[in-house]
Order: C-alpha cells, then sequence, then structure tokens
C-alpha cells in the first residue's frame, strides 16, 4: 500500500478514537475525517460530497418523516395495550414485549420505535411490578434485530444495499463469469430477512433465558416522579373512546404509575370508591391525582379522554399546533381569589386548565370551581406561542413549556398505518418504474398532507446528525476504494486466512469478526460503508457471487449490542434503565455471538457461493 492508502487508515483510526473518547459526536468526527482526506487532496470534491446526494442519504431521510407520522398519530400504541397485557414473570413480559417490536422495527426505523415503547414499557413494569432494567435493553435489542427483517429497517440496510447497487452499475466482467443477473426487487427488499428472521427469533430466545441471570436489576438514573408534584386532574370519556363499556380494570385505569384515579361523576352520582370492576360510560368525569409524565401518558395513551365541559374543543387554537404549558399564578395576578370559571380563563388567555398543583394538596370540586391563589401550578392545554407572550407578564411568576406534549393525532392513526403500507408495497413491487427514493419521499409527502403530521414536525424529526454521518462515511468510504487501502486490507486477510486454510466459510467469518468491531466504533451504517470494499473485494478475489459477503456485512453491522454508544437506541435506554457500561457486554456479547454463527452457518445455504 502507498501513501494514500497508509493515511486513509490513518484517518480512520483519528475518526474511531474521537468516537470512542468520547469527545465528539459521530457526524463531527466523519465529516473531520472526510475534510482532512480532502484536504491532503487523498479523495477529490465531487467523490467527497457523492455521498451528500446519495440514495441512501435521501431515502433515510424520508423514512424519518413517515415514522415520525407513525409517532404522532399514536399508531403503534393501538395494540399495546393487547399485545402487553399483565405478564408475573420477566420471560413473560419480554415473550409479549419483543417479537411485536422486532416486527414493527423490520419496516419502520428503529429508533422512533424505542422512543415510542419507552415511556410505554417504563409505565407498564411499574404497573406490573417488574424491573424496568430487565426489559428496556432487550428493547432496545429486539428493535436491532428487527431491523434485520427487511431493506427499510434500519439506515445500514439501506446504505450497503445502496453501495452494492451503485457498484453493481459498473463494469464488472467477473460477474458474467459466474452468471450472476441483477437482483429483483423482492429479494433487494427481503433478502436480509432470510438470515435476520432466525436470528431475532433465535435473539429473542435468548434473551428470554439470560436476560435476568446476566444482568443485575439497576434502578433507574433517573426518578420521573422524583419532583413529587401532583396534579388534580378532570378528563372526560368521549362517546366514540374505546373505553366505554370496559371495566376500570380492562382499560387499564387501575394501578397507573404515579396517577391515582380518585373518583367518578356520573350525572348527578359521585362514585368516591371506585371499584376495578366499575364500568365506564360515555360522560363519565374521571378525577385523577397523580405526577405530570403520567398525566401525559394517559392523554397520549387512551383516546377519547378530554378536558371538561368540551372547553378544549372550544380553544380558537388549530389542534395541529397545541401543547401543554405549566404557569405559576403570581400574587399580583387578576386571577387571585376567583375560580378558573369566573376568571373566563378560555376566553382571557386562550387556554384551558386541565390541571392545578397546589404544593401537593388535595383541592375539592371541579376544576371550573377552585378558587386560585398565588403559587398554584396550573397545567394548561394551549398554542404553543404561550409560553413568549406570557412570561414576563405580571399574572404568572414562571411559564415553561413541557417537552413532548403535542395532542395525539388518534383519529388519523389508521391512515398513517396504510400509508405505511403503502410505502411496503412501492418498495417491493415498484408500479410504473418507482425507484425507492421517489417512493419513499412520495409517503413522506402524503404524511404531511393528510396531516398525520405537521410540515414543522415533519423537518424536525429529519435526524440531520445521521444523515451527515452517513454522507461523510459514504465519502469515506470512497477514499479507501481509491486510495488502494480496501484492496490492501482485503489482500491481507485473504492471505490470512489462507494461511491459516479458512476457505469461504472463513472469509465470512473474518469479515463477520472484522465489520462487527468497527462497527461498534463508528456506528452501524459507516462500518457499513467502510467494510464494503473489502467485502466486494473478497468475492472478486474468489470469483464467487457476492451475495453471500453483501449480507454477512449486513448483519455483522447490526451487531451492536456490546456497548451503550454502539447504536441510538442503546443509548436511549441508558438512563432510564440504570445501566453501567459493561451491562450492555454482559448481555450483547452472548447475543452477537449467537449472530454471527447463524449468519455463518445460513448465508451459504440461501445465497451459495
Amino acid at each position: 500500500m502507498g501513501f494514500d492508502a497508509w493515511f486513509t487508515l490513518a484517518t480512520i483510526g483519528l475518526v474511531m478514537a474521537a468516537l470512542v473518547s468520547n469527545r465528539m459526536q459521530v457526524d463531527t468526527a466523519m465529516l473531520g475525517g472526510l475534510i482532512l482526506l480532502m484536504v491532503f487532496n487523498i479523495i477529490e470534491f465531487e467523490q467527497a460530497a457523492s455521498g451528500f446526494a446519495s440514495t441512501a442519504v435521501l431515502m433515510i431521510g424520508g423514512l424519518f418523516v413517515v415514522a415520525a407520522g407513525l409517532e404522532e398519530t399514536g399508531a403503534l400504541s393501538l395494540f399495546s395495550d393487547r399485545i402487553l397485557g399483565r405478564p408475573r414473570t420477566i420471560a413473560q413480559a419480554n415473550l409479549r414485549l419483543l417479537p411485536p417490536v422486532a416486527l414493527c422495527s423490520g419496516f419502520l426505523n428503529n429508533t422512533p420505535i424505542v422512543a415510542m415503547c419507552l415511556p410505554v414499557v417504563r409505565d407498564w413494569a411499574r404497573r406490573q411490578q417488574l424491573s424496568t432494567s430487565h426489559l428496556l435493553m432487550p428493547l432496545s435489542f429486539a428493535a436491532i434485530l428487527g431491523g434485520k427483517l427487511t431493506l427499510i429497517g434500519t439506515a445500514s440496510n439501506v446504505v450497503v444495499m445502496e453501495e452494492f447497487t451503485t457498484w453493481l452499475d459498473n463494469d464488472h466482467p467477473w460477474l458474467e463469469q459466474i452468471g450472476f443477473t441483477e437482483m429483483p426487487g423482492w429479494l433487494e427488499f427481503f433478502g436480509i430477512g432470510a438470515i435476520g428472521l432466525p436470528t431475532a427469533i433465535l435473539g429473542i430466545g435468548l434473551m428470554m433465558l439470560i436476560t435476568t441471570k446476566v444482568l443485575p436489576a439497576r434502578k433507574p438514573a433517573i426518578n420521573d416522579a422524583s419532583d413529587g408534584r401532583e396534579y388534580q386532574v378532570e378528563l372526560v370519556i368521549q362517546p366514540g373512546s374505546p373505553v366505554v363499556g370496559q371495566t376500570i380494570e380492562q382499560a387499564g385505569l387501575r394501578q397507573l404509575p404515579d396517577l391515582f384515579l380518585s373518583q367518578i361523576e356520573r350525572g348527578e352520582t359521585l362514585l368516591a370508591a371506585v371499584s376495578p370492576d366499575e364500568i365506564l360510560h360515555a360522560g363519565d368525569r374521571l378525577a385523577f391525582v397523580g405526577a405530570l409524565n403520567s398525566v401525559l401518558d394517559l392523554r397520549r395513551r387512551i383516546r377519547g379522554l378530554e378536558t371538561p365541559d368540551d372547553q378544549a374543543t372550544k380553544l380558537p387554537v388549530s389542534r395541529t399546533t397545541r401543547r401543554l404549558v405549566e404557569a405559576v399564578v403570581s400574587s399580583a395576578s387578576p386571577l387571585v381569589g376567583q375560580s378558573i370559571r369566573e376568571a373566563r380563563f378560555r376566553t382571557a388567555y386562550e387556554a384551558v386548565v386541565i390541571a392545578v398543583n397546589r404544593q401537593g394538596q388535595r383541592i375539592d370540586g371541579k376544576i371550573g370551581d377552585i378558587i386560585l391563589k398565588a403559587g398554584d401550578v396550573l397545567l394548561l392545554e394551549t398554542h404553543h406561542a404561550f409560553a413568549d407572550h406570557w412570561r414576563n407578564r405580571q399574572d404568572f411568576y414562571l411559564v415553561s413549556n413541557v417537552d413532548h406534549s403535542r395532542p395525539t393525532r388518534h383519529e388519523k392513526a389508521w391512515l398513517s398505518l396504510l400509508i405505511m403500507l403503502a410505502l411496503v408495497f412501492l418498495l417491493i413491487f415498484k408500479p410504473f418504474g418507482l425507484t425507492a427514493v421517489p417512493a419513499v419521499w412520495l409517503c413522506a409527502l402524503l404524511m404531511v398532507l393528510t396531516r398525520c403530521v405537521t410540515g414543522t414536525v415533519a423537518r424536525r424529526s429529519i435526524n440531520w446528525q445521521v444523515l451527515l454521518a452517513i454522507a461523510a462515511a459514504i465519502g469515506i468510504g470512497k477514499a479507501m476504494e481509491i486510495s488502494g487501502a480496501a484492496e490492501g486490507i482485503t489482500q491481507s486477510l485473504i492471505t490470512i486466512a489462507h494461511g491459516l486454510d479458512f476457505g469461504l466459510t472463513g472469509m465470512l467469518i473474518v469479515l463477520f469478526v472484522l465489520a462487527s468491531i468497527v462497527a461498534q466504533l463508528v456506528t452501524p451504517f459507516g462500518a457499513g460503508v467502510l467494510m464494503f470494499p473489502i467485502a466486494m473485494g473478497m468475492a472478486q478475489h474468489f470469483t464467487v457471487s457476492p451475495l453471500p459477503f453483501v449480507f454477512t456485512l449486513m448483519m455483522s453491522v447490526g451487531t451492536s449490542f456490546m456497548t451503550p454508544v454502539g447504536y441510538t437506541t442503546n443509548l436511549m435506554v441508558y438512563g432510564p434503565g440504570g445501566y453501567r457500561f459493561m451491562d450492555y457486554m454482559r448481555l450483547g456479547l452472548p447475543l452477537a455471538v449467537l449472530a454471527g454463527i447463524i449468519t455463518v452457518v445460513l448465508t451459504p445455504l440461501f445465497f451459495p457461493f
């Protein structure tokens, strides 16, 4: 290898070191490495910038918008209560939780799936008195495993397949010698599932068996209810709500985490001691006392629970621009000494009071009849600009927005699911010659046009950090190929394999282990781009089909189980699960070894050399 090759490898080493040290974000490190290669003329600007216009980057950007539409409509929560149930053990809980998570991850980006499941699983664990740490890490790992069921399951699949299809567009005479033709659409979309499905099934089974044995029961690093602030909330069951006709137990309103159903008002009747077998009716006024996060989760999870007297429906504010706000009544406020109804709060402030906190005291009576005092904390449903407008007024001491408090568009849930199914159809069958990028962005546009997600939320849902990192990684991968670094590494690996008499299966093992290690350091999609030239070099050296190497590479870069920084979903559950760094190795290493064995055994059977 010449200077260019060694310099490229040294640059990649610097990128890996920066990521391992946790001193740089992945996009900064990748872009820094790419800039360094351009400065020293290892790669031309056009080649370095090719990743920013790649199909993979454009496709993944659209998938973020599609996933946002599903999240905003609560589509996945339609089935959560029925699926999760009331397990008694961790093994039973994981059996109910992990398979549907893995299945959903095959068709959606796994990051938003874990984001949507995280609060649901956390509350579910508290209700069933199960250890959160025994559920959240398997949740992340199941989402990663499920990403290997289809092409669009995770970004690394898209990146590797895009690299492969682009590579096929170039002239490779040796492919004609072995009779290799282009991949059909169904194989491109579902091919990885031939290996990913058995791996997911056996991986979930392994986690059910060993999770409680290898993972200690940790306490969450952050307790959501640690501030002790409780709100009194009144919600009315609307006629179309799914809880109508169910008992309190069936509706999931009993043993709520940090939330207590204190009473039910039904017409002129007040039910103070609420039985779990009490049947709910449309128009029932439910009084809850509990923590803010639990109030938010209740409103997101159950459709048809609205504020009393249809106050929220009378707000002159579109539901798409609403959010929740906390406001502390000041001593100089004109609200002091008046009830919420007497103050005509909705008209004066364009906001509806849905809960009141008074230093932990229980406040009797309806929300509208509460006489406000200085220091009362009001939970308001209002427009997105409320905090900016009232923050410096004398009416309130403090005004702050509540994160993740946009109303869930339950009425659009089935529509968003239909759009998702349409996307799968378009990617598999490619009608009218429609390619991947137009198909994804057509469905993303439909999510916005049908108001499953607003344009503002759609723009914010695109993870630019991931897209920049992928684009830069593609540029670095080009530098590996152009500089000769990929060819040099390939020849070295082949020489070692020949010396040890590995053969083709041995090369798959070497590729899997090497790519898996790199994936822990530079993210799965980065590893997929960097290792792709090496995988193709192996296939070309032995003059065999490249498919076993492509799908082995896809599987190997998806084994990001061994560190919390290896994948986004691992980091997402790190704090809520109360984990330590080495906890990921305890459960992740056996899972990675299992995935490696399954991949090396099954790949040559489904995709012969």
